[in-house]
């Protein structure tokens, strides 16, 4: 027989919370799902998930709070483009 866990048993998200979810994620299939304040397309389906865990806290429904270490990742492009600055074009002076 399987051990049981010995954290509490129970649904760590409620049934409200999963149909905020799936009702976002059939909006983001169907491409009607608009993001918050840009209200430009959704097209990533965790961000569709985000969202409809969003729309449910919102609600009251029964939804962990959002972990606070996790934050939109770094973008490259300053260490890219300090890489591109250091390359230049060598120009041919040749005769």
């Amino acid at each position: 027989m399987a051990k049981k866990s010995s954290r509490k048993s129970g649904r760590k998200y409620g049934k409200a919370a999963g149909k905020s979810v799936k009702r976002a994620m059939h909006k983001e299939k169907r491409g009607t799902l608009k993001s918050g304040r840009s209200g430009k397309k959704v097209t990533d389906p965790k961000q569709a998930i985000a969202i409809g865990l969003s729309e449910a806290r919102e609600k009251g429904a029964k939804v962990p709070p959002p972990k606070e270490g996790k934050k939109a990742s770094s973008r490259k492009s300053s260490s890219t483009k300090s890489k591109r600055k250091s390359t230049k074009k060598k120009s041919s002076t040749k005769k």
